[in-house]
């Protein structure tokens, strides 16, 4: 019964997106997740933990560690100071409101849309009467002056901007679930001010945002509001890159050191960085910019092809949260930032959208299945905020931090995840993930029902069902990724598959109404499958899921010598609990050694295990070198307590490098 709070917003965007007969879409549109209900065994759990423990965990969190009473001290209805070490600790909230706001509207619930109500009263009263909302600013911190000077608007490292963006965000999500414009009141006062401060004109500020993510909270607000000045005030940050005006000393860290259309190699902060291209190309597909679109896309290539971890992670630095040199990625020291892998799924997933290429979906189910997931652990209320891909066993998940911009991020993130799954573009479907879900959406004006059965990822089989009363001929176009045609990542030479244990794949098999046919040439990483289907038609495709094993290029360092372990989008590990010898730094793998996969439904909430024979790299005397080894998917691990491991692991037994001191968590 609440649905008729937020259905009428989400068909009509719908609608919208899905256009009519006469006029071609000029690039695909995602299917909303509300129209999207899950029903696997992989996500489905997941994000009902998100929703039961890890949005009310976040929320508890936000309420101990003072993130409301900085709202309600700027507000005048609480006394003290300031908490909290950061400016931008003003986006926990948001983030979390975000997430509950996702949830509230695949799933009502009268108590945490009143808890909402309730937070937003207190944000809404601690704007100030032009709009402007930074409590730290409002009141005047003095322990955060370094960050924020004694003004408004003063350093562009305030993360006023970007306190900001995450208010947009929270606010259009909020709205569509309740209808309410509560927050979005509040957004928009204050999107007003800052279109009204930032510009070209003379008596404006000309500045960059400083710490991205305005840029496609803006073009957000553009597309609920219909306001052309938010789209424009988008334009204008991402074109003031690099200019250097007003005083600004411009540097890498920020991605501002050029203008964006100069730049060629990605650099500095990770998460600053997957927010800004993001936003370039959300502005590029709303103002049909190719140039845009090509700098984000050569970008892209540069991460891809020199900066990208095996498990979709990026940023190997933790000085600088970012990227380092071109194929520098250590492992024990590897940054992997959370917030970054949520962020490369964003960019990814717009590129997708932009060019309809699979390859964007390859990375972003890598990043999804690996990096991003590894970020909570399976009972939802513990949080990685680095990740690397090797630990001698000394860090683990924490409730929360001091910098949160990681739990936040996670609980707005997973409660978005079935929206990733289908796009519509003109008369084809997308189907870029396999999980075993129904979706409803429309296609050239006629309504469209598809659904899918697997047991993804542990097994390739997927069913697809198609039903439609369009007389028209539809196209499905069913995403081969590339790992199941011994490419790891499309348009990537930074991780191959050997051939010694898998020379030749198993083949990709497609069926309709059981009679196989050819699998044509692909489109893009994309079969197509034109007709005009039936009500009682069904489409069976099967990925090959042999157990494969990946060398990184010749010039990453730290991965010489070693390989790693994947099958279908998931990356494994060894993990110390799982040996014999409770080790995993002793030990090396043939690149050979035969390996077998089992799933088991009673180890981590139900999971695939790769085992196989390894061998001891030093023996002591009198013992058998050969060992037993048992590898778990890389997202699964330290969830059963402190414990060494690592991706790559030797083929010889060459002398290992010794562990580096493991980086401690944020």
């Amino acid at each position: 019964m609440k649905t008729t709070h937020f259905l009428p917003l989400f068909l009509a965007a719908l609608i919208a997106c899905n256009g009519n007969d006469s006029k071609q879409q000029p690039h695909a549109q995602a299917v909303p997740f509300t129209q999207v209900q899950l029903a696997d065994n992989f996500w489905a759990p997941r994000i009902e933990t998100n929703r039961s423990v890890s949005i009310p965990s976040a929320f508890h969190q936000c309420e101990i560690n003072g993130r409301f009473h900085n709202f309600a001290l700027a507000a005048g209805t609480a006394t003290g100071e300031q908490l909290g070490d950061f400016p931008f600790d003003d986006t926990d909230p948001y983030k979390i409101i975000e997430g509950a706001s996702y949830t509230l509207a695949v799933k009502w619930d009268p108590k945490l849309d009143a808890y909402l109500d309730s937070i937003i009263a207190i944000i809404a009263a601690a704007q100030e009467p032009d709009g402007y909302l930074t409590t730290c600013v409002t009141n005047r911190s003095e322990r955060l002056k370094r960050w924020w000077g004694d003004s408004r608007w003063e350093k562009i490292n305030s993360h006023e901007l970007y306190n900001s963006g995450h208010l947009y965000e929270a606010a259009v999500a909020h709205y569509q679930a309740t209808g309410k414009r509560t927050l979005l009141d509040v957004a928009i006062r204050n999107a007003d001010l800052v279109c009204k401060v930032f510009g070209p004109e003379e008596d404006q500020k000309h500045v960059p945002s400083g710490h991205p993510i305005i840029e496609m909270a803006l073009a957000k607000l553009y597309n609920v509001t219909g306001n052309q000045l938010y789209l424009r005030q988008a334009r204008y940050f991402i074109e003031e890159t690099g200019r250097g005006t007003d005083g600004h000393k411009l540097n890498e860290y920020s991605q501002d050191h050029k203008p964006i259309l100069q730049q060629d190699e990605i650099l500095g902060h990770a998460v600053r960085a997957g927010y800004l291209f993001s936003g370039v190309v959300d502005m590029a597909m709303q103002e049909s910019d190719s140039a845009y679109l090509e700098a984000a896309i050569a970008l892209w290539n540069n991460m891809a092809n020199q900066k990208l971890y095996v498990t979709g992670g990026i940023g190997s630095q933790g000085q600088n949260e970012g990227f380092g040199k071109p194929y520098e990625l250590p492992n024990h020291t590897a940054y992997c930032e959370t917030c970054a892998s949520i962020a490369n799924v964003y960019w990814n997933h717009r590129l997708f959208l932009a060019t309809a290429d699979a390859r964007y979906v390859d990375l972003l189910e890598r990043t999804l299945y690996n990096a991003l997931i590894a970020g909570v652990s399976l009972s939802g209320d513990l949080f990685f905020y680095d990740n690397p891909l090797a630990s001698n066993g000394n860090i683990t998940r924490q409730a929360w931090f001091g910098c949160a911009c990681c739990p936040g991020n996670v609980t707005r993130f997973m409660a978005s995840i079935p929206g990733y799954i289908y796009a519509v573009k003109n008369n084809a479907l997308y189907v870029n993930l396999y999980a075993s879900s129904d979706a409803h959406t429309a296609l050239n004006g006629k309504d469209l029902h598809v659904s899918q059965q697997t047991n993804y990822p542990w097994d390739g089989k997927i069913s697809i069902g198609i039903q439609t009363h369009s007389r028209q001929a539809i196209t499905l176009m069913l995403r081969i990724p590339g790992w199941a045609t011994n490419t790891p990542q499309a348009g990537s030479d930074l991780y191959t598959f050997t051939q010694s244990n898998n020379p030749e794949p198993s083949k990709i098999t497609v069926k309709i109404n059981g009679q196989e046919q050819p699998v044509a040439q692909l489109i893009n990483g994309y079969l197509p499958i034109t007709r005009q289907w039936s009500k009682n038609d069904s489409i069976e495709l099967e990925l090959p899921m042999d157990i494969r094993r990946i060398q990184a290029h010749p010039n990453v360092e730290a991965d010489r010598g070693q390989l790693a372990i994947q099958r279908g989008p998931i990356v494994y590990c060894l993990e110390a609990i799982d040996q014999p010898d409770n080790e995993v730094f002793n030990k090396y793998i043939p690149a050979d050694a035969p390996m077998t996969f089992q799933y088991n439904p009673n180890l981590l909430n139900g999971c695939g295990i790769i085992t196989g024979q390894a061998q001891i790299i030093h023996p002591k005397a009198g013992t058998p070198a050969g060992i037993p080894f048992s590898a778990i998917p890389y997202a699964l691990w330290d969830n059963r307590g402190q414990s060494k491991m690592t991706v790559w692991i030797p083929t010889t037994p060459a002398p290992p490098t010794p562990p580096s001191p493991p980086i401690s968590q944020q």
